[in-house]
């Protein structure tokens, strides 16, 4: 099983050339049962990775173009009125699908960003008295432009904090480049073929329980609880840490980590999870969900810069 999943992250890797660390994000979300919110200038995949991922596993790929116009029924769906049977019937939106892009999120207003909510949360749809359970196979990952804030709105907090990981997305290097110039001669010319069997829904069920099943000893799982208990409690730290933070992150954060970690260590071929896991994803666990104060903001501090800190003062398990 787990041969299975490397083979899906090594074909991604061929697939999606220069971005290992969002092939290896996108396998830790699957495994981690979670949702992905990746900001990186445009043409730099996003939009193809998670679409290749779709070709690499038995599940159907749906992507959602977010503008000011849309309205939250266009992507959960809506009743409609058939006046042959006198009813209404349910008509299922976009969101009924295993794998949803939500191409640049922040473009659409807070009343469709928050009809995300309840499916993120909750795998379910309500319209009107009902409520429509999701695919067990479902999984978010919206997409916004670092560069180009006119016409956006920003994400509250709580859409944020749905999010299992904020993956930010950089430019490849120029080897990279010229690679990516030599698979697209070769798409276009038609040269590519792939063998590649997609992986079953069923195998990715039991892999994340084998993920589940992963080790975590008692002193690293409270290292783990006092990273995030740390971002909380600022004024026991003392230092910068207390002017930077105006508030830290949810349980929610507390059980992203937990999984990230777990599924980065069976990634590993390992049945235990130690602090350097932890260490590895904490950035992207918790960058979106810490709110920084007016003097960080003001200084220049970003959310990375907080999350070190937080990192070089805490003693490891």
């Amino acid at each position: 099983m787990q041969q299975h999943i490397n083979t899906l992250k090594q074909w991604l890797a061929s697939k999606i050339v220069g971005q290992e660390q969002l092939v290896e994000r996108l396998i830790i979300a699957l495994l981690a049962d979670g949702h992905l919110l990746v900001e990186g200038a445009p043409g730099l995949a996003k939009t193809k990775a998670v679409k290749t991922l779709s070709e690499g596993l038995e599940a159907d790929f749906h992507r959602v173009q977010f503008t000011p116009d849309l309205l939250p029924s266009d992507i959960t769906g809506s009743d409609i009125y058939r006046p042959e049977q006198g009813v209404f019937e349910f008509q299922s939106g976009p969101l009924f699908h295993n794998l949803v892009l939500a191409d640049e999120i922040n473009r659409a207003p807070a009343k469709v960003q928050s009809a995300l909510l309840e499916a993120m949360a909750e795998r379910q749809i309500s319209v009107g008295k009902k409520s429509h359970p999701l695919p067990d196979l479902f999984m978010v990952m919206a997409t916004q432009n670092p560069i180009e804030q006119e016409g956006t709105y920003p994400l509250p907090e709580a859409q944020m904090d749905r999010f299992l990981m904020h993956i930010l997305v950089d430019y490849p290097s120029p080897e990279t480049e010229r690679t990516i110039l030599q698979l697209s001669r070769d798409e276009a010319q038609g040269n590519q073929s792939s063998d590649f069997e997609p992986i079953s829904q069923q195998t990715l069920f039991d892999a994340r329980q084998q993920v589940l099943a992963v080790h975590m000893a008692e002193s690293v799982e409270e290292y783990l609880v006092q990273i995030i208990l740390a971002t909380r409690n600022t004024q026991a730290r003392g230092g910068d840490l207390e002017n930077w933070l105006d508030y830290g992150a949810s349980p929610r954060a507390t059980i992203a980590l937990d999984r990230c970690s777990r599924a980065l260590a069976w990634l590993d071929n390992r049945d235990y999870v130690t602090p350097d896991d932890i260490r590895a994803v904490a950035h992207d666990v918790l960058r979106h969900r810490l709110i920084l104060s007016f003097e960080a903001e003001a200084a220049g501090i970003t959310a990375n810069q907080v999350i070190d800190k937080l990192l070089t003062t805490l003693p490891s398990a």
